[in-house]
């Protein structure tokens, strides 16, 4: 990693309260590079050789089988994945493709696991990320398993809009077909659940979606009555 790349990275949630000296083993054989769009940055049952920290851009997680792909997740900056399969020094579950042109912290497995068990920040920090992503899996198996198709849809236009600032407006970040494949649904369908949605108080245009009647919306759709603190 380039000198001047190390504050911005330190500053990261998963290294910021880290000691001095241990964050500089992490740095000392850490990579940060840039990737093309539509890169395969490693296969389901490969061994993690990295771990993965998403600084700028946007990255697939997806799973496989018989010839049929899945959406598992879409990760958003600044996070990393995935760490679970790095602590554990077991295979992925999941592949990973970027889908812009992302800049990645590659920092080696191996390091990661040694420097957790002498650094008690890194390791409290590692213990977020793992309990985050727990939660996250548990909210996205109840959001598939208690809501219909458009249901989904609507809560994933909430939850966006939340974390785009809260403005009423929201840009899709992926492509629809993605989109569809990460609620469980056809494109097909999807389009059905956008055209339903319109009379709950969405406007669609292009990538942008528009809410125009919050309180229509979230009682269609019933958004989680348990949500997690911000902080």
């Amino acid at each position: 990693m380039r000198p001047g790349e190390r504050p911005e990275i330190a500053n990261l949630p998963l290294f910021r309260e880290m000691q001095d000296a241990q964050r500089e083993r992490i740095f000392t054989g850490s990579f940060l590079q840039v990737f093309p769009p539509q890169l395969t940055l490693f296969e389901m049952g490969q061994r993690p050789d990295f771990l993965h920290v998403l600084v700028d851009g946007l990255v697939e997680l997806y799973a496989h089988s018989a010839g049929r792909d899945t959406t598992m997740r879409i990760v958003e900056p600044v996070t990393s994945f995935i760490l679970a399969a790095v602590v554990t020094d077991q295979p992925y579950l999941m592949s990973a493709r970027t889908l812009v042109a992302s800049r990645i912290l590659l920092v080696p497995a191996a390091l990661v696991r040694e420097v957790v068990k002498d650094d008690c920040a890194l390791m409290q920090a590692t213990m977020r990320e793992l309990a985050q992503a727990y939660r996250g899996m548990v909210r996205a198996l109840t959001d598939m398993k208690l809501r219909q198709s458009a249901e989904r849809l609507g809560n994933l236009i909430l939850d966006q809009e939340r974390r785009q600032g809260g403005t009423g407006k929201v840009a899709l970040k992926a492509e629809k077909r993605l989109l569809a494949s990460l609620l469980g649904m056809t494109p097909e369908n999807l389009s059905r659940a956008f055209g339903l949605l319109a009379a709950h108080g969405i406007e669609v245009s292009g990538a942008q979606v528009t809410i125009t009647d919050r309180t229509a919306l979230e009682a269609y759709s019933r958004p989680d009555p348990v949500r997690d603190d911000p902080t």
